[in-house]
């Protein structure tokens, strides 16, 4: 079953062209769905049915997993059986009718805007690391993309004489603008920092690691871990944060929905209207304590 493991996810990035994050991700459901089929003895992909799956299910769910994981779990497996039918390798594909455990949509977390100016004071430039934290943190909150279009920038994606920042993804390509004040911090990295940081010329990469490499996510996260310790602030901050911050706060001072869409690079607004309940909810926080007979 390996062996067809494999096929699968060599599949999904040639033809589907997924991130590897997302192949690491279904690599990660199926292999440990092929190990609960070892444990009850089920050695060939074919003898498995919809009870199978249902089992399997189940089975997270006593082990105490999330919804939203075993949602993402059957997703996966979902992905793999229709391979497998697709290429005849098994005659009925028995995920056919099974429906996803309902998630329950949680509104992601959301920092005040002096909770991001406080954040964003962190990185001090007196060191080559400080020129360039200083610089991701101000891009990240001005432009809203993803940390991982964040770090796939190279240096011919900015454009400081217009203000624009270019993400691509496949065929897909946006141009996204940023204020004067994360312009400001990308040209005092371009100028006092990146040229020291990189090992060799022809890295393209905007952002770099203390090796001169293209900075990773992981590398990312812990940078904003520190700078949120150092703030003091409170809330649970994930690489994505700084994208929901600048959506939401955009959307409170006016900005239309279809505008933030085209920014975030949403295919659907449903995606987007997210922020429209959060902003909801904040009116109704503040009447609350703010209206004589609330």
């Amino acid at each position: 079953m390996e062996a067809l493991v494999q096929k699968f996810i060599s599949f999904l990035e040639r033809d589907k062209r997924l991130s590897a994050n997302t192949l690491q991700s279904y690599r990660r459901d199926v292999d440990q769905y092929i190990t609960y089929l070892r444990e009850i003895n089920l050695l060939n992909i074919s003898n498995t049915n919809k009870t199978t799956i249902i089992a399997y299910l189940l089975h997270l769910q006593k082990k105490g997993r999330a919804t939203s994981t075993i949602s993402r779990n059957l997703a996966s497996i979902r992905s793999f059986y229709q391979y497998l039918s697709k290429n005849r390798i098994i005659d009925n594909d028995p995920t056919t009718g099974l429906e996803s455990p309902k998630v329950e949509k949680k509104l992601p977390q959301i920092l005040s805007t002096q909770e991001v100016e406080l954040l964003l004071e962190q990185p001090k430039c007196v060191d080559l690391k400080g020129y360039r934290d200083k610089a991701m943190l101000e891009l990240l909150y001005a432009s809203g993309i993803r940390v991982s279009e964040l770090i796939s920038l190279d240096v011919e994606d900015v454009n400081l004489e217009t203000g624009f920042i270019r993400c691509s993804k496949g065929n897909r390509e946006r141009m996204i603008p940023i204020g004067s004040i994360a312009m400001s911090a990308l040209q005092d990295y371009l100028t006092n920092a990146r040229d020291m940081m990189i090992h060799s010329k022809d890295e393209k990469a905007l952002f770099v690691n203390v090796n001169g490499k293209r900075l990773t996510r992981q590398g990312f996260w812990k940078i904003i871990k520190q700078y949120k310790n150092m703030a003091k602030i409170n809330k649970d901050i994930t690489p994505h944060t700084l994208r929901h911050s600048f959506a939401a706060h955009l959307l409170e001072n006016g900005a239309d929905l279809r505008s933030i869409q085209e920014m975030l690079g949403h295919s659907d607004i449903s995606s987007t209207q997210i922020y429209a309940q959060i902003a909801k909810n904040k009116i109704k926080d503040i009447y609350k304590k703010t209206h004589p007979r609330a």
